[in-house]
């Protein structure tokens, strides 16, 4: 009996394994790793017990890696002598953090399981983590992606929407991405966490009309007028709950109280405000179509099957 249960399980192992090319599973590691989840959850809490935020790093990374190439763990690798890689692009450049938070999850799954999974599927999980850690809503994280063995800083430099974005920029970077732009705007709300550079926020809170003057010298107290002075001072992205999960990004944006420019333009008379209404009024829904927006991203050209490897060390390919 014992070994009939053994064959059984190998057996699934194995069907996950190579018949995953088209979808990823939840269940992907329920035999190979059964402790995967649980220790990437304790892991992500014990991070964001010493710093919250931490989570909006973790988010912010699995973004980032996800609109380059998929979700395929590129942007955790470090430039080598045969490619440059994505953490130096400009939208990572001293502004994308947690890539050592990463390597200590990575550290304790490889403890566990090692040999089994994936990097990219460890910054999926992770992200998810954060947002249930920092008070926001929970969901099944597909599972199954490989990781790549190369990344691009081009890619990275041409396919994250910078924050100069106006609204039909971001509808556009996003529908190249397969999202909608109701994804897009759920998506956004994940700004309801972290913080931004005095050096994306200083045209907004200086030069433009679009935003409450009061806010405006709020946030000018730690932005200088001035290039170059304070560039890399953070703000956070919202002012009333930085470090928890919730819609109140929405509600700044109704007064006029979002930081980055392309923040505001998501409530600035377009085709986007009627979401963003909803979203400032309706946290349930908002949590819905959040993570909705998250499970589509995460299916982003995935690595599966035989494609990619499943690197012992996510910044270096084995």
């Amino acid at each position: 009996m014992a070994s009939s249960s053994l064959s059984v399980r190998l057996a699934f192992v194995l069907l996950l394994t190579w018949s995953s090319y088209a979808q990823l599973t939840p269940h992907y590691y329920a035999y190979s790793c059964p402790k995967a989840l649980p220790t990437i959850r304790s892991a992500v809490k014990s991070a964001i017990s010493n710093d919250k935020r931490v989570g909006a790093q973790l988010l912010r990374l699995f973004f980032h890696d996800c609109f380059v190439n998929g979700c395929d763990g590129s942007l955790l690798l470090d430039d080598t002598s045969t490619f440059i890689g994505e953490k130096n692009a400009a939208p990572n450049r001293n502004s994308a953090r947690g890539f050592n938070i990463v390597d200590n999850i990575k550290s304790a799954v490889e403890k566990a399981c090692p040999g089994v999974v994936s990097c990219a599927d460890t910054l999926a999980v992770a992200a998810r983590d954060s947002v249930v850690l920092l008070g926001g809503p929970d969901w099944q994280v597909k599972l199954g992606r490989r990781d790549a063995r190369t990344a691009s800083q081009a890619a990275a430099n041409n396919s994250i929407p910078p924050p100069t974005f106006n609204l039909n920029q971001l509808i556009n970077s996003f529908a190249n991405q397969g999202l909608s732009q109701k994804d897009m705007v759920a998506l956004s709300g994940g700004h309801t966490i972290g913080v931004a550079r005095c050096i994306n926020i200083r045209n907004r809170i200086y030069n433009e009309t679009n935003i409450d003057p009061s806010f405006a010298k709020t946030r000018q107290s730690n932005c200088p007028r001035t290039a170059g002075s304070g560039d890399n001072n953070v703000n956070p992205l919202d002012l009333q709950t930085p470090t928890a999960f919730d819609n109140k990004y929405f509600k700044n944006l109704i007064n006029k109280k979002g930081l980055l420019h392309s923040d505001q333009q998501l409530f600035n008379g377009g085709s986007s405000d009627s979401l963003v209404r909803s979203y400032s009024s309706n946290s349930d829904l908002f949590d819905k179509d959040f993570v909705a927006a998250m499970i589509k991203m995460g299916d982003i050209k995935p690595l599966t099957g035989s494609n990619g490897e499943i690197r012992k060390n996510c910044r270096k390919i084995n």
